[in-house]
């Protein structure tokens, strides 16, 4: 094994396939769409489809006062953060508290906190709560996850729009590597179903008044989802003396920005992002089998994406299968970076490559096999996972099967 891989040994995950990875990754594999109806939240808008979080119950998790001093989006990252550092026993595993790191990324911070606390000051006058700034802080979810696991080294949020997740992933493994941690726990969180958050992307024109169907002629936008993802990264061998096997490797990544439009997408960075993330894991074009697309079912990044894809595997096309979660999940912004690479995991573990769904035909524009509709079985050991933000910031990490 590569000695810069870097072990995954736990995950975590609230999102609107599931609050468990057994929930979420059964979703994602069956194709079964999250996109409902999301009127009873907003109804003014060009659009009425969302992938919200529904049933939710917070109380269940925390108590009453911790509940009232955190917003939704360290909830749901408090929640999947547990699940992770469960699965990778890392509770009284002995790891000096120093040497544990936190990074998590956001796109919105805390929106719902401060929907709130708008409301209250120009519809009720009233004032909003005494603790909005820091609920509403990007770093919340982090410094709550570093709260409950006693993590005493560098605990910080990330934020850079979509790609908010694969930057906190980046800066965990490059941590590790550097050896200025053991472990970084590290991933993304952000909650979009409050009615100014659906407004504002409404007057943008992005999101599809129908459903969300990436690669696909007829496409129209994407749609909103939301949820958290959290991975636990250890330097390479150590969970092994606890009894933990890796789920998986993150072997490397790259990242690049466009230094372009603002939104526009261009496939010229997307391209750089994955040619240094197959750099940095060692990889081989012909190695990867399997390609989780940021795939977000507008016309123009479905466009640039495919453009990029072929770029890189142009020798390899026919052997590369490509898939975007988003056609089930919706775009969890900050987050979606977090459950793809479960899902890029979980294909990596099962053999089973997740669906593209809502597919309808193939656009010419869009060449690259986009597993329409069903799972596929393949046995791959090599996968990458993209993000690709506004403001031209894109990542790429690239995952390895667990080696025995």
């Amino acid at each position: 094994m590569n000695p810069n891989w870097v072990d995954v040994t736990g995950r975590g995950v609230v999102s609107s396939a599931g609050f468990s990875i057994a929930d979420f990754t059964s979703t994602i594999m069956s194709g079964r769409t999250m996109i409902g109806d999301i009127t009873d939240i907003c109804n003014e808008l060009r659009f009425t489809m969302g992938a919200m979080i529904r049933n939710f119950d917070a109380s269940a998790h925390f108590d009453e006062r911790t509940l009232g001093n955190l917003d939704r989006f360290s909830q749901f990252a408090a929640v999947a953060g547990r699940q992770a550092i469960a699965e990778a026993k890392l509770t009284d595993a002995g790891i000096d508290p120093a040497r544990i790191a936190v990074i998590i990324g956001t796109a919105n911070g805390g929106g719902d906190v401060l929907e709130e606390g708008y409301q209250r000051i120009y519809l009720e006058q009233r004032k909003p709560r005494p603790l909005t700034i820091p609920m509403s802080m990007s770093n919340a979810p982090a410094s709550r996850i570093a709260k409950e696991v006693g993590a005493r080294g560098p605990v910080f949020g990330v934020s850079s729009a979509c790609a908010s997740t694969n930057h906190a992933v980046m800066m965990g493994m490059m941590m590790i590597r550097a050896g200025l941690v053991d472990v970084a726990i590290v991933g993304g969180t952000d909650s979009c179903g409050y009615p100014s958050y659906f407004k504002v992307w409404d007057v943008l024109r992005a999101v599809s008044p129908e459903t969300c169907r990436p690669f696909s002629s007829g496409r129209k936008g994407l749609i909103i989802g939301e949820g958290a993802g959290v991975l636990v990264l250890e330097r390479a061998g150590q969970a092994a003396a606890r009894g933990v096997k890796p789920l998986a490797h993150l072997a490397g990544g790259g990242m690049s920005s466009d230094a372009g439009d603002l939104i526009a997408p261009d496939s010229s960075g997307m391209a750089m992002a994955m040619r240094g993330a197959l750099a940095d894991a060692g990889f081989a074009p012909d190695q990867v089998g399997y390609v989780n697309a940021h795939g977000t079912g507008t016309v123009a990044n479905d466009r640039a994406e495919s453009s990029a894809i072929n770029e890189i595997f142009s020798g390899n096309r026919e052997r590369i299968s490509v898939s975007a979660t988003k056609s089930i999940i919706g775009h969890a912004m900050g987050a979606s970076g977090a459950l793809e690479a479960m899902a890029t995991i979980a294909a990596l573990q099962t053999g089973l490559i997740p669906p593209t769904v809502n597919f309808v035909s193939a656009d010419p524009e869009c060449d690259v096999d986009a597993t329409p509709n069903e799972p596929r079985r393949r046995d791959i050991e090599m996968a990458l996972s993209n993000s690709f933000a506004f403001g031209g910031l894109n990542v790429s990490l690239a995952f390895a099967r667990a080696q025995a």
